[in-house]
């Protein structure tokens, strides 16, 4: 059975059903999901709109959620139940090759301004490292027959990502309506399919810039004037800290502040008890400087997970935070240190310091 949506209007106490027309034109319904996504009850920023594919037909749009997955909207139009799906299968094959480098491509050429910022308006957040990852297919209908449904829910069967949704158009009293109904909830049936080809979609490391955030209570004047960075405090601190290599360049980011130095690491980390920072040509005990900060309880903790681990540094460039550098869209993380492969964050770092943006 077909799915339906009907609405009634209670008067008194009598439901008086309002009444369901098509839409003037199915290509109205493609503009209000053009302008906005979220009538299909998720958060999307869309990234395409009439995307051209190598094979002469475009897809409808193409549109990103905050894992950066990507979603295939496909309209019905006047297509068969048949041609519509086979043709949301065949865009979903296309797109699910897209490299993180593609897509990116693709969201510069819709988007008025960098990817990178347009999904931190939607979502918060800069995107994540790896871009499609998984693939989500939805039919988007005025109507649903009953032999779509079918093929769809068959499809759903054998865990193909693809969906149907519905929205009928209602008006009353020369008020304008739009219901929707999904034929399936999201967490029914079939999850998102991994794509089978995942080279590409992770942003690419240079194998030399790592990320770095500096804060907790910690003054970055001590960490610039001594020349270190730590963290600690817990097992999610202090073990990407830990991991900092030697000669590793890094961008240090005070978190909710900006980037405010770049400097490589001349030693691996060491707990704040035995760790040595470079003042000119000597090596010193950090523990014994003038500090503005007060060590915090855990500095001298017993087990590794718990203790502050110091990682000494030999600036390049590193400024009060007064001149913290900040642009929508750059990169940020919750980890003490990590690989940092946003290129968008890499330029323009780069560029703001100073600093050639290649592996030497």
């Amino acid at each position: 059975m077909p799915v339906e949506m009907r609405m009634w209007r209670i008067e008194g106490d009598d439901p008086r059903p309002l009444t369901t027309k098509a839409l003037p034109a199915e290509k109205e319904l493609h503009q209000f999901l053009l302008r906005d996504p979220s009538l299909l009850g998720m958060r999307l920023l869309v990234i395409g709109s009439e995307v051209p594919t190598p094979y002469g037909k475009r897809l409808d749009l193409l549109a990103i959620d905050t894992d950066g997955n990507l979603h295939v909207l496909e309209l019905k139009r006047d297509r068969t139940p048949r041609e519509v799906v086979a043709q949301i299968l065949d865009y979903g094959s296309w797109a699910s090759t897209l490299s993180r480098d593609e897509v990116i491509d693709i969201a510069d050429k819709h988007l008025h301004q960098p990817f990178e910022a347009a999904f931190e308006d939607v979502f918060g957040s800069a995107p994540p490292d790896e871009l499609n990852g998984e693939l989500q297919l939805t039919v988007v209908a005025s109507e649903l027959d009953s032999s779509s449904e079918r093929i769809v829910t068959y499809l759903r069967g054998f865990g193909v990502p693809v969906n149907a949704v519905f929205f009928s158009y209602l008006e009353d009293d020369g008020r304008r309506y739009l219901a929707r109904s999904w034929l399936a909830n999201s967490e029914e049936g079939a999850p998102a399919a991994s794509s089978a080809a995942k080279k590409g979609k992770r942003a690419a490391w240079n194998g030399l810039d790592w990320y770095v955030s500096f804060g907790g209570d910690r003054p970055w004047d001590d960490a610039r004037r001594l020349g270190f960075v730590s963290a600690g405090g817990g097992k999610f601190y202090s073990q990407t800290m830990r991991s900092l290599p030697e000669g590793a360049r890094v961008w240090v980011n005070v978190p909710g502040t900006g980037y405010v130095a770049v400097g490589k690491t001349l030693a691996p980390a060491r707990r704040w008890t035995e760790a040595l920072v470079k003042v000119g040509e000597n090596w010193v005990k950090l523990a014994e400087q003038d500090l503005i900060g007060k060590p915090h309880a855990h500095f001298d903790a017993v087990d590794d997970d718990t203790a502050e681990w110091v990682v000494p540094i030999e600036w390049l460039d590193a400024r009060p935070e007064t001149e913290a550098y900040w642009e929508k869209g750059m990169f940020a993380s919750q980890h003490s240190a990590c690989k940092l492969r946003q290129e968008f964050t890499l330029e323009r770092l780069a560029d703001h310091f100073g600093i050639e943006n290649k592996a030497e």
